[in-house]
């Protein structure tokens, strides 16, 4: 069968591979879209194989939300220029748009869950033999209840995403914390979410760090000196005690206690965390390939 211009469009469209694998696909299958599709698909996923061990610590980090409940999903690419490929943000839409419609808070979950008739794990496959790039659907959060609470979900230049959940309070509220969120990354919600081993630990230092004057005060004394600078600390480290990012005269707990609120939880990702990143030497690189 003749392999003509319009059979090799029409495969590329259906199949967003590049015009030189549809051709060969189309000829290895003689001219059957439905088989060259299908073997296409096994050579992107023959493709993602091999890119499997490349680093991916590029990418998105996508939210997806309805009334009461939102997700977060961090997919990784190698480079920032594929995570700003069509395709790619297409791909992240998808994927949390299916986790958000699914229910589902597992990332490995998610990878067996349907967009169209494709499994994720599937089109992630066919992405990489599209994009020729490493791509991980890596972490994902959720967030909300069937309780009537405000969930807000916040996504800062596609590598940062926030989800926090309110009881009382607005929307306003909501999404304010969840700039907050992203903005100062406290690692706890409230002082009593602390550990108390971080609070010993913490006491420990500050007492190491005093001088010996001051060590010889009064026992009563020196545990509210050191108590005073922990709590500090506590604060620095609390969504709570943190100066609120859009109005710092006054306490992000201030801030909800006046609006009526009190914040039940927040999730935040940020692509790319504890990924080691590979730093290229791109002059060395091309002097090797200059000798081959």
């Amino acid at each position: 069968m003749e392999i003509t211009a319009g059979l090799v469009k029409e495969l590329r469209e259906r199949t967003g591979a590049g015009m030189m694998e549809c051709k060969k696909a189309l000829t290895e299958n003689k001219g059957d879209i439905d088989l060259s599709a299908e073997w296409l698909r096994k050579q992107g996923l023959a493709k993602a194989d091999k890119k499997a061990g490349r680093v991916a610590a590029e990418g998105r980090v996508v939210a997806a939300s309805d009334v009461g409940k939102a997700v977060l999903v961090e997919i990784n690419s190698e480079t920032d220029f594929v995570a700003k490929d069509e395709n790619f943000i297409a791909f992240t839409n998808a994927v949390a748009n299916a986790a958000l419609a699914a229910g589902i808070d597992d990332v490995e979950v998610l990878k067996t869950a349907k967009i169209g008739e494709q499994t994720v794990e599937e089109a992630r496959a066919a992405l990489i033999a599209k994009v020729g790039e490493n791509v991980q659907v890596r972490r994902m959060a959720k967030i909300g209840s069937a309780n009537g609470n405000h969930v807000a979900a916040y996504i800062h230049g596609g590598r940062i995403g926030v989800l926090v959940e309110v009881k009382g309070g607005d929307m306003d509220l909501a999404r304010g914390l969840a700039m907050h969120v992203a903005a100062m990354n406290p690692p706890h919600n409230k002082a009593s979410d602390v550990p108390a081993e971080f609070i010993a630990k913490e006491k420990e230092i500050e007492l190491a760090k005093m001088s010996e004057k001051d060590k010889s005060k009064p026992a009563e004394i020196l545990e509210k000196i050191i108590s005073g600078k922990v709590a500090k600390i506590i604060n620095e480290v609390t969504l709570y005690g943190q100066p609120y990012v859009l109005n710092t005269d006054q306490s992000v707990e201030a801030a909800v206690k006046a609006a009526g609120g009190d914040v039940v939880g927040f999730k935040r990702l940020a692509v790319g965390e504890g990924i080691e990143k590979v730093v290229e030497d791109y002059a060395a690189e091309v002097a090797k390939a200059m000798q081959v």
